[in-house]
C-alpha cells in the first residue's frame, strides 16, 4: 500500500481531477495537474497543511496544465513534466482558452522536461514516469511500484480510455501504450485518473471495454 495520502480538487469546466499528494508523515507534496481555478487549488493544499515541493504535469492539455504558471509562481515550485512532445499544447493554453471563452489559464513552460526511465519524487516516494502516447504525444504517466499507486492522467480511465479524435491523437499508440506498460502491473495496483473516479489495473483488465476489444 502508498503511504500517501491524496486529495482530488476538481476544477475547470471540464471536471479534472487535478491531484494534491502527500506523505503524511513528512507533510511533503506535490501537486499534479493544476489545470485552473487556482484559488480552490491553494485553499485544499492550506487546509490540508501540505508543503507542495513541485508540480508535475502529465500532459499538456489547457485543462490539466492552464493553472500550472500560475500555481508555480505563488507556491514558489518548479514545474516538472510532460515529455517535451507536449511543448506546442503547452505553448497554445492561452489562445485554446480564449477559444472557449475561458480565463485564468496560461500557456505553461516546466523548469525540467521529463522522459521515460526517469523517476520522480512526491513526499519521499520514487515514481517512475513512463511515456504513454497516443491521447497527446508527449503524455506521461507516474507509476509506484513497490506501493502499487499511480497517476495516469488521461491515458486510462474507469471503464474507457483517453481521447484520440485530435489531429495529434494516435489510437494505436495509445493502446499498446496501455498494453505494453500499465496492463501488467498487479492486478491490484490503484490509480487515479484525469477525469472521473479512480480504478485499479484488475478492474479495467476485466471489464474495460476498449482493453476487452483489443484483447480479442
Amino acid at each position: 500500500m502508498s503511504p500517501l495520502k491524496v486529495q482530488i480538487v476538481t476544477v475547470t469546466p471540464f471536471q479534472q481531477n487535478c491531484a494534491v499528494v502527500w506523505n503524511p508523515a513528512t507533510m511533503l507534496g506535490a501537486v499534479i495537474d493544476p489545470g485552473g481555478e487556482v484559488p480552490r487549488i491553494v485553499a485544499a493544499v492550506q487546509a490540508a497543511g501540505v508543503t507542495v515541493e513541485r508540480i508535475y504535469l502529465t500532459h499538456g492539455h489547457l485543462d490539466h496544465a492552464g493553472g500550472a504558471a500560475e500555481l508555480a509562481a505563488l507556491l514558489g515550485v518548479q514545474i516538472v513534466g510532460p515529455d517535451r512532445r507536449d511543448a506546442f499544447l503547452l505553448d497554445g493554453i492561452t489562445a485554446q482558452a480564449a477559444q472557449y471563452g475561458l480565463t485564468g489559464m496560461v500557456n505553461a513552460k516546466p523548469d525540467r522536461w521529463l522522459a521515460e526511465g526517469e523517476s520522480i519524487d512526491i513526499g519521499g516516494t520514487a515514481f517512475e514516469v513512463l511515456h504513454c502516447p497516443g491521447h497527446t504525444p508527449g503524455h506521461v504517466v507516474f507509476v509506484d511500484r513497490t506501493g502499487q499507486f499511480g497517476i495516469f492522467g488521461d491515458v486510462l480511465f474507469r471503464g474507457s480510455i483517453g481521447r484520440t479524435d485530435f489531429p495529434y491523437g494516435d489510437t494505436e499508440a495509445l493502446l499498446t501504450a496501455i498494453g505494453a506498460k500499465l496492463l501488467p502491473l498487479p492486478d491490484g495496483f490503484s490509480f487515479i485518473c484525469g477525469h472521473g473516479p479512480a480504478s485499479t489495473i484488475g478492474a479495467e483488465r476485466r471489464g474495460n471495454p476498449f482493453l476487452k476489444r483489443r484483447q480479442g
